[in-house]
């Protein structure tokens, strides 16, 4: 009688142990996982409606104005100022594309 007692009382208390490792899971998810998530699905979107005419900026930091765009190789090639110098980049190199000054 004494033993399946003991056993019905251990069973909660080792499942109380489980839970602060199962919130730890639950929040470092919504706080460091799914923002990452959101930032790729951005950035996919972002290079996939890349089109002639944009200003970017790459990942080196390079500003110019996409002249060119090959989808067979995902390249691209963007003119520099001051000099008109056409420089060709990898598509996946554009870190953002400059806005306009008027449009939001």
């Amino acid at each position: 009688m004494i033993l399946p007692a003991l056993i019905l009382q251990a069973i909660p208390s080792q499942l109380l142990g489980f839970l602060p490792i199962v919130a730890m899971f639950g929040i470092m998810y919504f706080l460091v996982l799914l923002p990452a998530q959101r930032q790729r699905k951005q950035t996919k979107d972002m290079l996939a409606n890349l089109k002639n005419g944009d200003e970017v900026v790459t990942n080196g930091g390079i500003i110019g104005t996409i002249i060119s765009i090959n989808d067979e190789d995902q390249s691209l090639v963007i003119r520099v100022k001051p000099d008109a110098v056409k420089l060709r980049f990898a598509r996946q190199s554009v870190a953002s594309v400059i806005s306009p000054e008027g449009a939001k």
